[in-house]
């Protein structure tokens, strides 16, 4: 017994120095302290010794296992604490080193391009309605002076949900809602998405406008072509000059298409104004009598003009971006170009 338990001794000694991680000397204190190990096995074996003999071995037995205890349990404390200096040392941030730049977003060319026109027409006085994207026929056609068979409706194909409601293909709904709303004198502007049929390098199914619309008595072409001389100068350059263009509209008469000297070339002609030195830009008029009366308002003693714009066409000419479709493809190298 007293050998075998002299085994055990040099086996523990020499395996609990060996012991690298708390798991190993784990294992090592099972094989000898465990339920089926060697030093429980000789306490449960004390029956089969003689009587006589019994105090004397159990006392033996007893000795080696208090001192195995004590000296696995010293071994612990040696590995937890290495194991602790181990993870210290692996997660130490050394403050005395340069900070990792995150990087920051981008905000997008059509939400600088709102933003801007937002401030400038505020400026103006003008208040920011923005209506429901999910409007109905007679808000975005009918009251508008497009009835169900005017032939104005083929210049657009809509994304129709009923027979009755629709994805608004303008915003110029809104400019409706508020004369029902609000009585003159009226400067809103109308900002939002829309939704059309169209997809290639100039147009989109999915993209922003702006609409402008002023309402009072005594408001001529002349006030019109004013406002846009002044949004052309802020928008872009003080030396930018407007064109107004005859056109027709179904909700204004007299109707114009405006255009704006190239910022490019100045107005000489290049290969972005295809050398005319002129850029069209938005659409705009007096607003027809119809749609006034369509509103509760009396033509007969209010007048008014509206205009409307894509801002990814205002992106497109500002920031000389020649392919909308960049605009809509979450590319980050594309993106990071615009800082606001």
């Amino acid at each position: 017994m007293q050998e075998k338990l002299e085994a055990i001794r040099r086996e523990i000694e020499a395996g609990i120095g060996h012991a690298n991680s708390r798991k190993e000397l784990f294992e090592l204190k099972m094989k000898y302290l465990g339920k089926t190990g060697e030093i429980t096995a000789l306490l449960k074996g004390m029956r089969d010794v003689p009587a006589e003999e019994r105090p004397a071995m159990g006392k033996l037995v007893n000795d080696v296992r208090s001192w195995a205890e004590e000296l696995f349990a010293a071994r612990e404390e040696e590995l937890k604490a290495k194991e602790l200096s181990e993870k210290y040392a692996s997660e130490k941030i050394d403050v005395t080193m340069p900070a990792r730049f995150a990087g920051t977003g981008s905000v997008h060319p059509v939400t600088l391009v709102r933003r801007e026109l937002i401030d400038i027409f505020a400026g103006m006085g003008f208040d920011v309605f923005e209506g429901p994207e999910i409007e109905k026929d007679y808000y975005n056609f009918q009251a508008l002076n497009i009835p169900a068979d005017h032939p104005a409706r083929d210049m657009q194909d809509t994304f129709f949900i009923t027979g009755e409601y629709l994805l608004r293909s303008q915003t110029s709904s809104g400019q409706i809602r508020v004369m029902e709303n609000k009585k003159p004198p009226i400067k809103v502007l109308s900002p939002g998405r829309v939704y059309r049929s169209d997809s290639d390098a100039t147009h989109s199914p999915m993209f922003h406008q702006m609409e402008g619309l002023v309402v009072d008595k005594g408001i001529t072409l002349n006030d019109l072509k004013g406002l846009l001389d002044e949004f052309a100068r802020r928008m872009f350059n003080s030396e930018t000059k407007t064109r107004l263009r005859p056109s027709y509209f179904p909700f204004t008469e007299p109707s114009v298409e405006v255009d704006l000297s190239c910022s490019n070339c100045g107005g000489k002609g290049c290969r972005i104004c295809k050398g005319t030195g002129w850029i069209e830009v938005l659409g705009a008029g007096m607003v027809n009598r119809r749609v006034l009366e369509n509103c509760g308002v009396d033509p007969d003693v209010y007048t008014g003009f509206a205009f409307g714009m894509g801002l990814e066409r205002i992106a497109m000419i500002k920031y000389g971006i020649n392919d909308i479709r960049l605009m809509f493809e979450g590319d980050v190298r594309f993106l990071k170009q615009f800082k606001d």
